[in-house]
């Protein structure tokens, strides 16, 4: 059963990132390295994703609520930390994400799949992408067609095999093939 089938396009304002979407993006993210206490309490500390990537901590957060920016020398946090970290940003940009496309109306699916754009690229990114005018117009096919166009990172073509190497960013072209097919199938 399609993606039409089984739930309607709605207001954008209504919508928040499912469970799964943020699940997903968690997996997406990965927990970057980590540490196991005596105790058995897993923390997860800072840390610089690939080259030319900002320090991050835990699943993908750059940032702490107030604004402050991860440096490499923050102390660890907890796996429980970091999920709160992760999900109290996400309803930042949710908030955010929202405003961008007033009167759009998405798939619960999609709204996930583009939310998870953000949450990798950042909403001033996401304001001035090709996918964002095409949502804003209407045409859901040409938004996901747009996907695959972000697949580069620190100057980068992340489609090319000569960039996959431990410090490349493959990952980065793989979750953009990952989020065309799935914003294509719910077409």
């Amino acid at each position: 059963m399609s993606a039409r089938q089984n739930a309607a396009r709605v207001l954008v304002a209504t919508l928040t990132l499912s469970a799964a979407g943020f699940a997903s993006w968690q997996a997406s993210e990965g927990n970057g390295p980590t540490t196991v206490r005596q105790d058995g309490v897993v923390l997860h500390h800072p840390y610089v994703p690939t080259a030319g990537d900002v320090p991050t901590i835990g699943h993908g957060s750059t940032r702490y609520e107030d604004g402050t920016a991860v440096r490499l020398t923050d102390a660890p946090i907890t796996r429980q930390r970091a999920a709160l970290l992760a999900r109290n940003l996400h309803s930042e940009e949710e908030a955010r994400f929202k405003s961008s496309l007033p009167g759009v109306l998405l798939y619960p699916g999609e709204f996930d799949l583009y939310m998870d754009f953000v949450g990798q690229y950042g909403i001033g990114n996401w304001r001035a992408s090709s996918m964002r005018r095409h949502l804003l117009a209407g045409e859901h096919v040409r938004a996901c067609q747009a996907l695959p166009q972000w697949r580069f990172q620190d100057g980068r073509d992340c489609r090319l095999p000569q960039n996959w190497g431990p410090k490349g960013c493959k990952g980065v072209w793989t979750r953009q093939q990952k989020r065309h097919a799935d914003c294509m199938a719910m077409q």
